[in-house]
């Protein structure tokens, strides 16, 4: 195949950035994107230019660090994909590709196609754990999980925090990844002490770095793990009981 790349480069998060073209000629089909990139990355260095910048780890699926807008799509063409499991068959002989980073102001560019996105880890510091003491560790199966309960936590435990909820939603919302961090914990018995602490702490986290949800739904198209919009409901429920909570403690507070 012989593809032509529009990729964006950025030296830094205060420079301005413009789009290059590159010609990539010889790409196998049974390539991976993130190896196709890593072609044209020899072939720069090869001639003494500047290969390009992109995060990438596993190239499994798991890390969630792959994160490329391609051809104006969060991991590009195919549902339920991330950037490192997508194949160059999906494309054809002769294409041009768009290679951009996220585009968010709570990922801002840190070089070409790599982004900053330590604001995730901001919302999950805030309550994305267990704090019960346990004493001795006990048995796995001591406390019974309900199945439903248990594949429901399985289903938003999913979530590798790659934020292509974010790129795609047109308000750069972050409700989709919280969501899910909050759910695979408040669905579990063990989550039930810190169940409404937990939601409003990260939910108010959130909302320091993200825009709001109004329900566009391109999040769930996007995400790789095809985590549905059902967790942002439960979330919202949880954050108005947190606060209902908290206001009936505050009005018998001295």
């Amino acid at each position: 195949m012989d593809l032509t790349l529009q990729v964006w480069r950025q030296d830094g998060p205060t420079t301005s950035g413009r789009f290059e073209t590159y010609a990539a000629p010889g790409i196998s089909e049974d390539m991976s994107f993130l190896e196709m990139l890593d072609v044209v990355n020899e072939r720069l260095a090869a001639d003494g230019k500047e290969p390009i910048t992109f995060d990438h780890d596993c190239r499994e699926g798991i890390c969630g660090t792959c994160s490329l807008m391609i051809n104006g799509k969060a991991h590009g063409p195919e549902r339920g994909t991330a950037t490192c499991q997508l194949h160059m068959r999906k494309f054809n002989d002769g294409d041009t590709i768009v290679i951009e980073p996220w585009r968010a102001t709570a990922f801002p560019i840190i070089k070409d196609l790599m982004v900053d996105r330590s604001a995730f880890d901001r919302i999950v510091e805030a309550g994305g754990y267990i704090t019960v003491a346990a004493g001795s560790a006990p048995d796995a199966n001591l406390i019974p999980v309900p199945k439903p309960v248990a594949d429901a936590a399985m289903d938003a435990a999913a979530c590798i925090g790659c934020g292509a909820c974010v790129a795609a939603c047109p308000n750069s919302a972050a409700q989709l990844f919280t969501s899910a961090k909050v759910a695979h914990l408040n669905l579990l018995p063990q989550g039930q002490s810190e169940r409404y602490a937990r939601t409003e702490a990260m939910v108010d986290t959130m909302e320091q770095y993200f825009g709001s949800c109004t329900n566009h739904g391109e999040c769930q198209e996007a995400c790789p793990k095809e985590i549905p919009i059902d967790f942002i409901a439960t979330m919202n429920k949880d954050y108005l009981r947190a606060k209902l909570k908290n206001r009936r403690y505050l009005s018998r507070t001295p």
